[in-house]
């Protein structure tokens, strides 16, 4: 990927993305979070969702220095900022977005929508 790519990848996720890594980790370690995502073809499986998985990754990118970052970083800091932006423009519940599983799926990607 060529400098200028990987430049403006970088800037669009640290965009998206507005929890920092502890915020994100605490968040992560919450029933809440755990609670919402797919989880399986049938959207109904037990073990960890995408997102959840996905705030880990997250938390490891966060943490590595952009000169360290390899392809597959940002392939999936792209993969990040592609779904906060279609989550945001679904848009939140009218009521009560504070608790709402819409803010906590977008919150398991990295962006806290309340911010």
């Amino acid at each position: 990927m060529a400098e200028d790519d990987r430049a403006a990848v970088a800037k669009a996720f640290h965009e998206a993305v507005n929890m920092t890594p502890a915020a994100l980790e605490r968040w992560l370690a919450t029933p809440e979070s755990r609670e919402v995502g797919w989880k399986g073809p049938d959207g109904q499986g037990t073990g960890e969702s995408v997102g959840h998985k996905e705030g880990a990754r997250i938390v490891a990118v966060l943490r590595t220095k952009q000169a360290e970052l390899t392809d597959a970083d940002f392939a999936d800091m792209k993969k990040v900022t592609g779904y906060v932006h279609r989550h945001l423009a679904q848009g939140g519940p009218a009521a009560d977005k504070e608790h709402s599983r819409w803010r906590y799926s977008l919150m398991n990607w990295g962006h806290d929508p309340l911010k």
